[in-house]
């Protein structure tokens, strides 16, 4: 084995030994909202990257759907821990939470069923756990798949299902913020699976 193999054998290993790190510890961030498990999964995510565009070619048989996987599922479950850590940093105190996973927004007075009410609240972005395991999953697909215009389709898709909800200003920031960190994310995540199996 000459050096060149050398060194892409080693970095097929890290590649796939820091993507699995990253994959428990976002599950971990998923099921336990700590920023505490979400810092070392984005630092193993970075790692990747690195490993990944050194890595030579040709892909090991098992080590494409391995990295695939992988990647998938850090993109799909570090992404909600990534959207509530840069929600929490950009915004401090976050909405009121309703019932159905949305936020408590006041109702505009000209709005039916306003009259009479003091401080009447509406929830909106609701299913928004929900709505994003699907965006990451449509995000991460597309990059791994080498359709980029995936992601067009996906933000658009979201941000026309989301549209009239979105007249209140903590609706809109949450929306956006929310949105970015969550996409980033995935698509940092699918990167590291792109330029690994390229």
């Amino acid at each position: 084995m000459n050096f060149v193999e050398t060194l892409s054998a080693v970095a097929w290993a890290v590649i796939i030994a820091s993507l699995a790190a990253a994959a428990v510890l976002s599950v971990l961030a998923f099921l336990r909202p700590r920023p505490i498990h979400l810092w070392p999964a984005a630092g193993a995510v970075v790692v990747a990257i690195v490993a990944a565009s050194t890595a030579g070619s040709p892909v090991p048989a098992v080590a494409a759907p391995l990295v695939a996987l992988l990647g998938t599922v850090v993109a799909v479950f570090g992404g909600s821990p990534a959207a509530a850590t840069a929600l929490q940093l950009a915004m401090g105190t976050s909405a009121p939470p309703g019932a159905h996973g949305g936020i408590l927004v006041a109702v505009r007075p000209d709005e039916p069923g306003a009259a009479g009410v003091s401080a009447p609240r509406r929830e909106v972005l609701r299913g928004g756990l929900t709505i994003g395991v699907l965006e990451r999953l449509g995000a991460a697909g597309s990059i791994i798949a080498a359709f980029p215009e995936g992601l067009a389709i996906v933000v658009a898709v979201k941000g026309v299902g989301r549209f009239t909800e979105l007249e209140a200003p903590e609706a809109r920031e949450r929306f956006i913020i929310g949105t970015f960190a969550s996409l980033i994310w995935a698509c940092a995540a699918a990167f590291a699976v792109h330029l690994a199996v390229r």
